[in-house]
């Protein structure tokens, strides 16, 4: 059983870091993407993110190409698009593989931890979104169709069972 917070990530400029940076925050972990029908869920998760930052939540951006090309740029143009579009300012990470023989040693842990329907461990497509609470249990998987203002009442709960 890998610890969530000692696996290695790169932030979208380069920069090495883990989770161990957002120790005793409640996560919510999020595959994105740029040319998405759901890329507009930027917005809400920036909502939740400016609402809740101060009682320790913290959202996490992970851009993916995996799900019909809709993340090609590279990661600088990805900070640039979330940046002016959006105004994100949650953190973002370079771009990972979710599925798949080179998924990332972060998602192939979350998808372990919490499966989707029916089981099923693999990411069905962007904007999959994983609540981890302050002590970096995965507590909850929210498919693509659950927008950002739905996870409101369960990022809450998170927040209040320190």
């Amino acid at each position: 059983m890998t610890d969530l917070y000692d696996i290695p990530l790169t932030r979208i400029g380069g920069s090495s870091t883990s989770l161990a940076e957002f120790r005793g925050n409640v996560l919510l972990i999020v595959n994105t993407a740029s040319e998405c029908g759901f890329t507009p869920q930027y917005s809400g998760l920036e909502s939740l993110y400016k609402k809740y930052r101060d009682q320790g939540l913290v959202v996490l951006g992970f851009p993916c190409n995996q799900f019909g090309g809709q993340e090609p740029g590279s990661d600088a143009q990805i900070a640039e698009f979330c940046e002016k579009r959006f105004e994100v300012s949650f953190p973002m990470f370079a771009k990972v593989d979710v599925n798949g023989p080179q998924a990332h040693p972060l998602f192939v842990e979350l998808k372990r931890k919490v499966p989707g329907l029916l089981g099923t461990e693999g990411i069905k497509w962007n904007f999959t979104k994983f609540l981890v609470d302050r002590k970096g249990k995965v507590i909850s998987r929210f498919g693509s169709v659950t927008p950002p203002d739905k996870l409101e009442q369960d990022v809450v709960r998170a927040l209040d069972d320190c």
